[in-house]
């Protein structure tokens, strides 16, 4: 592992000092970097570098070139996602030629249809790659991708396979365009591709890949949280048909367990408690866990935290549900349609019946918390928390957490080597806090 950064400028003035004092430590540093003072100097170390790429002992996508300053670089400062003191020089991707032999159709939870390109095996960038990602039929139709086509592929991000584009000049005189599928390749229901949507989409609710799909996706660490029930657990209770829906799940047994491949007594214990310890779930978790179109993980906990329990949800119209902060008409319109199907109301029946909770356990958000209508910035390392439980303390408060500070921000909790942040929120006269403060609150 190589050491590339931080320190402070108390000690070090220049990121490239910081290099020179790490390897001083001891510690192991990259030899493959350098000093540049113009844009001709960088270009020369890219092509450097480029050219001994392949000797490297470990693969490399760029180069990143750095303000060598760290007062510049604490000037300058961060977005959200990036430093704006550094910017990537990515290397061209790797290409290669193949063949386009079939394509096969996948249904995922949401009933989207999506094409993976089967080719003929080719080495790129140091792996042999069979299977592309065609993404939807409109990107098929851009490309005009069609069956013994020759192609040219690549590795979107240095990771996903993708093709580039068909080399026209090799395309056999007999080839034809590639027709759109009318019907779902795992129930056989028509595909319906919507105005609004580039992919095809599946609408039965009982396609079997759909359920499939939703099965894992309610059990993830995200959802429900059930330790054990993955891809291969659930295909295999679904295959033997032990489970057809979420509901299903909270009537097995350990003997129905006991009767899956590679599962043996100690770890069907271990899932069915599980599955059984899941029912006390908080109801953001359930809502998430249902695949609702739309609703995301964040909008279950803020709809929960509002109406309580899932019967006002289920029962609430659009624009109870959209007058909600942060919830949008598109996410209300969703919701209401989800829980108006006679199917959502039989499985609503079936897991209440089973003990599911259907109460929101979380702290409610009240006009007279300390922190009510507040918006609050975290920024440094903090000693006695995690930047998680902070954050869960500083919303149990009433405060809104975001992450860049603005005119907007009421108050910013500053640990040790606060940066950018911190500096933005003195300019702006913003009230500053100590993680000590608010552990006291």
């Amino acid at each position: 592992t190589f050491l590339y950064q931080e320190a402070s400028p108390a000690t070090n003035e220049t990121q490239e000092e910081v290099l020179e004092y790490l390897e001083t430590l001891g510690l192991v540093v990259n030899e493959q970097r350098a000093f540049a003072t113009n844009v001709t100097e960088i270009w020369d170390f890219i092509e450097k570098v480029a050219a001994q790429r392949d000797a490297l002992p470990y693969d490399i996508d760029g180069v990143v070139i750095k303000v060598n300053q760290l007062a510049q670089q604490n000037a300058l400062g961060f977005t959200v996602k990036f430093p704006k003191w550094a910017i990537a020089y990515k290397f061209p991707a790797e290409l290669a030629e193949t063949e386009i032999l079939s394509i096969d159709w996948t249904v995922g939870r949401t009933g989207v249809v999506t094409p993976t390109a089967n080719m003929t095996p080719v080495l790129l960038a140091q792996t042999t790659v069979a299977r592309a990602t065609l993404h939807n039929i409109d990107y098929i139709q851009e490309k005009d991708i069609r069956l013994g086509d020759k192609v040219v592929i690549y590795k979107a991000g240095d990771i996903i396979p993708a093709v580039q584009r068909v080399l026209l000049d090799k395309r056999p005189s007999d080839s034809v365009p590639l027709d759109s599928p009318k019907h779902c390749p795992e129930c056989g229901s028509d595909l319906l591709h919507f105005e609004d949507e580039v992919a095809l989409r599946c609408v039965n609710p009982l396609c079997p890949a759909q359920i499939r799909e939703k099965l894992i996706h309610f059990a993830n660490r995200g959802a429900m949280n059930i330790t054990g029930l993955g891809i291969a657990v659930v295909t295999q209770l679904f295959d033997k048909k032990l489970i057809t829906d979420v509901a299903d799940l909270y009537q097995l047994t350990i003997d129905d367990l006991l009767t899956l491949d590679k599962v043996k007594e100690k770890s069907a214990e271990k899932l069915y408690q599980a599955i059984q310890a899941s029912k006390e779930n908080s109801v953001e978790k359930l809502i998430f866990g249902l695949g609702i179109r739309h609703v995301g993980s964040k909008a279950a906990k803020i709809i929960a935290e509002n109406l309580s329990n899932l019967t006002n949800i289920a029962q609430a119209s659009a624009e109870t549900l959209s007058a909600i902060p942060t919830i949008g008409t598109v996410l209300a319109e969703s919701l209401t349609k989800y829980f108006a199907l006679e199917g959502t109301k039989k499985l609503m029946a079936e897991l209440q019946a089973a003990g599911v909770n259907f109460d929101y356990l979380g702290p409610v958000k009240r006009e007279d918390a300390p922190l009510s209508g507040k918006t609050v910035v975290l920024t440094g390392k903090l000693s006695q928390l995690t930047r998680t439980e902070a954050k869960e303390k500083l919303e149990n408060l009433g405060a809104n957490v975001s992450g860049s500070v603005s005119k907007k921000t009421d108050i910013v909790v500053a640990g040790s080597d606060a940066g950018s942040k911190l500096t933005k929120a003195q300019d702006l006269g913003i009230e500053i806090w100590t993680e000590e403060e608010l552990i006291q609150l």
